[in-house]
């Protein structure tokens, strides 16, 4: 495994993801602050995002894995490829758009925004041309261009960050002046639906960024191509919904599940302490850019299996670590999300490790990507997407949001295990399990040491400084056993 070639783009793809996330995380504190947790404004936000992602995941229907796919088989035309992949994505988003803007008011009224219509118009703009962006970003990292696929996402995100400053900070001061400001500022929920309309114009802007690459939707169509690419991420396009099920049917099922003000209220708690967590997702998402074109592309070499077990490893490794980090910083971090909505702080590792259930999951899915059996992964994500939802439905009216939380560890749980016990039957990988093993359980001892600390009484000040402590001796056992050497 090319280890510094994963190295230097995870590092590239990292700080696009990591930077920008950060440059977002500063809106938390502004949305959490100027939306009061009382109000429900954060809610709709958590709500109706996690109905953008759902359809993402649905508008793009597997075709950036099968884009790297195709463009590494022989005999395959990559600009072909490209093109092909890109008209069948844009003429779908297309569709799904003109269909939502035909009957824009029975669903939003069936989404419980019968008020705001225009809130469910946006998203479905938005999510349409992210889908068509999904192809060319993804076509970026096919051309190893991490330099530009991360100016283009801080193209999206600076111009959202200050846009979303003005409307919570400056607009409010100026609204003596002009007073048609402060209707339209109080008309969309005190600024919560402008939230909306400042993502549709970022993300219309950055489609001029990929100038280049649009030109190649002029390669041509080809039929049989697209329909051998069809039958490969039918199977993808239901891992792909499952998946983002088990991301995100907690926030669309909630307002269902705990109805009126108070489930937005405690939806709102809820996805303003998920943001905390979501340094796991970032790190998640960084690995993946780099190594999934890493993977596809060594596909036909021998030593591919190792490459999958040294990607494991090494996930593994630096997630646990992120994960330790995470909570002994807590006591800082938290001042990321406004104080109304610390009462939820503690599902914050249940959902850290229901991202690292997910990661891990991601790594062993390799194994029905490079073998074509890409059916097996749409049936375990669908089994862990069914515990998850189940686990919502039955105990969210009693135990709101920590239902949530451990829906999501239940369901990646589940498809993570069936994912290594189908695997290693169809795709034998032979992991280092005594590494593993050793810093699962190194971060286990450690964490569970450090919350002692807390429940003896210790301030949190002596308490981070032990815990800063632990996470080096972490970081020590990761140099001796591993990274020396390598």
């Amino acid at each position: 495994m090319n280890l510094k070639s994963l190295a230097k783009d995870t590092a590239i793809y990292g700080l696009s993801s990591i930077v920008g996330r950060f440059l977002n995380y500063l809106l938390v504190p502004l949305y959490t602050t100027k939306i009061a947790a009382e109000s429900g404004g954060y809610g709709i936000v958590t709500n109706l995002y996690a109905y953008t992602a759902l359809f993402l995941a649905l508008l793009t229907f597997g075709m950036e894995t099968t884009l790297f796919r195709f463009s590494n088989k022989d005999g395959e035309d990559g600009r072909m490829v490209f093109s092909t992949t890109l008209r069948l994505v844009g003429g779908v988003a297309l569709a799904f758009l003109v269909l939502v803007m035909l009957f824009l008011r029975p669903v939003a009224g069936v989404m419980g925004y019968a008020a705001h219509p225009e809130y469910v118009g946006c998203m479905a703009a938005i999510v349409a041309m992210d889908a068509f962006q999904a192809i060319l970003f993804a076509r970026l990292r096919q051309q190893r261009k991490p330099v530009k696929f991360m100016a283009l996402k801080f193209a999206f995100i600076i111009p959202n960050v200050l846009l979303n400053l003005f409307v919570f900070l400056a607009m409010p001061s100026l609204f003596g002046r002009f007073p048609a400001l402060e209707a339209m500022y109080t008309r969309f929920d005190s600024g919560v639906g402008l939230i909306f309309f400042v993502n549709f114009i970022c993300t219309f802007c950055v489609t001029f960024g990929f100038i280049q690459e649009l030109k190649g939707i002029g390669y041509g169509f080809d039929r049989d191509l697209a329909r051998r690419m069809l039958r490969y991420t039918w199977p993808l396009l239901l891992l792909s919904l499952v998946g983002i099920l088990n991301q995100v049917a907690d926030k669309i099922l909630f307002p269902w599940l705990m109805p009126g003000e108070e489930g937005r209220v405690q939806l709102g708690i809820y996805g303003a302490c998920v943001k905390v967590a979501m340094i796991m997702s970032l790190l998640t998402q960084a690995f993946r850019y780099a190594y999934e074109p890493i993977v596809f592309n060594g596909s036909r070499d021998k030593d591919s299996p190792e490459t999958l077990a040294d990607g494991m490893k090494y996930f593994i490794i630096f997630t646990l670590l992120a994960f330790l980090a995470v909570m002994i910083y807590l006591p800082v971090l938290k001042h990321f999300i406004g104080r109304s909505y610390w009462e939820g702080l503690g599902v914050i590792p249940i959902v850290m490790m229901a991202e690292i259930f997910m990661g891990v999951y991601f790594n062993l899915s390799f194994w029905y990507k490079l073998s074509d059996q890409t059916h097996w992964g749409a049936i375990m994500s669908a089994v862990g997407a069914a515990v998850m939802i189940a686990v919502n439905v039955l105990f969210v009216p009693r135990y709101s949001y920590w239902a949530c939380a451990w829906g999501g560890f239940a369901g990646y749980g589940t498809a993570m295990l069936l994912s290594w016990f189908i695997g290693q039957r169809k795709y034998p990988i032979r992991y280092d399990m005594k590494s593993l093993g050793l810093y699962f359980l190194a971060a286990a001892l450690l964490y569970a040491a450090y919350v002692l600390l807390g429940r003896i009484g210790l301030g949190p000040v002596p308490q981070m400084i032990l815990g800063t402590l632990m996470l080096l001796a972490y970081c020590a056992l990761v140099w001796l056993r591993d990274l020396r050497r390598r």
